[in-house]
């Protein structure tokens, strides 16, 4: 190998190294933090607007009784306990309107306790 070319494979090896230093330096981004609290039969809030691609961490409480928060759609699920905070993380890689549910019985409204996540692109 002449000269110049083993100073251009070492200047391009060298380059590579800098890059991926520079990439893995970067903080990772944000995620956005949302509190979403369930009484009997009633999340709130009920409806989410959520950004495709950005990290969502969901802060779950109960202010009565043991219930469940499940987005089937993003396989999120987690136990909403009194006096907890359960948190979940996801990234939404899908736009469009997804449906969560209360998956633990509460009672007599049980089935009608839903909520809608709303992605946009």
């Amino acid at each position: 190998m002449n000269r110049t070319l083993r100073l251009g494979v070492g200047a391009a090896i060298i380059g590579l190294g800098l890059t991926a230093a520079y990439v893995a330096a970067q903080p990772a981004p944000k995620a956005k933090v949302i509190k979403v609290s369930a009484k009997r039969f009633d999340y709130s809030p009920g409806h989410l607007t959520l950004k495709k691609g950005q990290r969502v961490v969901l802060e779950l409480t109960s202010r009565d009784v043991v219930m469940g928060f499940n987005l089937p759609d993003f396989k999120v699920r987690g136990d909403m306990i009194p006096g907890k905070v359960t948190r979940v993380e996801f990234t939404p890689d899908k736009t469009g309107d997804f449906t969560f549910l209360c998956d633990i019985f509460c009672g007599s409204g049980h089935e009608e306790m839903h909520g809608r996540v709303t992605v946009v692109g």
